[in-house]
């Protein structure tokens, strides 16, 4: 029987936007080696054209939103940010799951693009399930007003074989079967940068 799926989507009151943008015209030729096999996918096989933006609410400036199964869980807000060193998930993501026994204690000091810094609680090592591509993941638990459940960062990104367009609001990657994508979610996307202004005119107010 397959196990239930917990959907998890919660905002706190203070929230980021990494604005990364790529080239919209990224095309790749991949070799990947997985479980001792070796496949190829084709130079036109991981590319971005225009028909890949339909639907989309253009032109936009969103960061790529995407959702993610985590173990048994899908997570909703999951930010792709290649600028990150690190995959990073919430404490309270791990604690509505009941995953916090299996937070291994670590502390280390990540440091962002302004050199603030955060202090991490631990980190957890969890299975990643793109479409299919189950991948092991270590994650560096935070606990603060960051408001995605994950940053998926460089780790995750090149482990995979991730090639993301923000333009596009997609991300694609080589399988044995062939190239797959997961859409950005750019309602979430809209939402999360409303309420990032939504607060910094709040903290604008109150000096």
């Amino acid at each position: 029987m397959t196990p239930p799926r917990l959907t998890i989507n919660m905002i706190f009151c203070r929230n980021e936007i990494n604005g990364v943008t790529f080239s919209a015209a990224i095309k790749t030729k991949v070799s990947v080696t997985h479980n001792k096999r070796l496949w190829k996918v084709a130079e036109d096989d991981i590319s971005f054209a225009e028909e890949d933006a339909d639907g989309l609410l253009l032109p936009h400036n969103d960061a790529l939103v995407i959702s993610l199964n985590v173990l048994d869980f899908k997570i909703k807000r999951v930010l792709v940010d290649p600028r990150s060193s690190a995959s990073i998930i919430q404490w309270r993501v791990l604690e509505q799951a009941k995953l916090t026994g299996s937070i291994i204690p670590a502390i280390k000091l990540l440091a962002g693009f302004n050199l603030a810094s955060v202090t991490t609680w631990g980190e957890i090592l969890l299975p990643t399930n793109a479409e299919g591509m189950t991948k092991m993941t270590l994650f560096e638990v935070v606990d603060g007003n960051m408001g995605y459940n994950i940053i998926l960062g460089r780790p995750w990104l090149h482990e995979m074989m991730v090639v993301p367009s923000t333009n596009h609001q997609l991300l694609k990657f080589p399988t044995p079967e062939g190239a797959k994508q997961i859409r950005g979610d750019q309602p979430a996307a809209r939402e999360m940068n409303a309420i990032s202004v939504s607060s910094s005119k709040g903290k604008e107010h109150a000096t």
